[in-house]
């Protein structure tokens, strides 16, 4: 019985939280396909009022830079680790980051650097947070 359920894939709910509408439409498009639940958001605002009303989420998925503001991001994420705990958190941007700015990530985080592909997307989070995608069979 545990080989079985360790099989199957684990969904998850996932937080996407980019200021560029068309990267989050696509994003959030790819992430759905591969069966998870979405959220999103364009403003880090907008990703609070989410997690604040939303019961569990497993991944913030996150620019750094939002709407102009360099590290707004990491301070999300940092705001959004008071409200669920357990969130596990995955960065993005195409700036280069400072180690300034990599010392603010928070603990047990990842970082994917854009532009990405789907593919990579998927790596990442199989790899650093173990969130899998549906596999689809055609």
């Amino acid at each position: 019985m545990l080989a079985s359920s360790a099989n199957r894939s684990t969904m998850a709910t996932i937080l996407l939280v980019e200021g560029d509408d068309q990267v989050r439409v696509l994003t959030g498009s790819f992430l759905e396909q591969q069966g998870h639940r979405l959220l999103s958001a364009g403003t880090p605002d907008g990703a609070i009022a989410i997690l604040k009303k939303t019961e569990h989420v497993d991944l913030l998925f996150t620019d750094v830079d939002l709407k102009g503001e360099i590290s707004a991001g990491i301070d999300l994420a940092a705001d959004a680790k008071h409200i669920h705990h357990n969130l596990k958190v995955l960065y993005t941007t195409d700036r280069a980051l400072t180690d300034g700015m990599k010392a603010r990530f928070v603990e047990g985080s990842a970082f994917l650097e854009k532009p990405y592909t789907v593919e990579q997307l998927a790596t990442a989070l199989v790899v650093h947070f173990r969130i899998n995608s549906v596999i689809n069979h055609h």
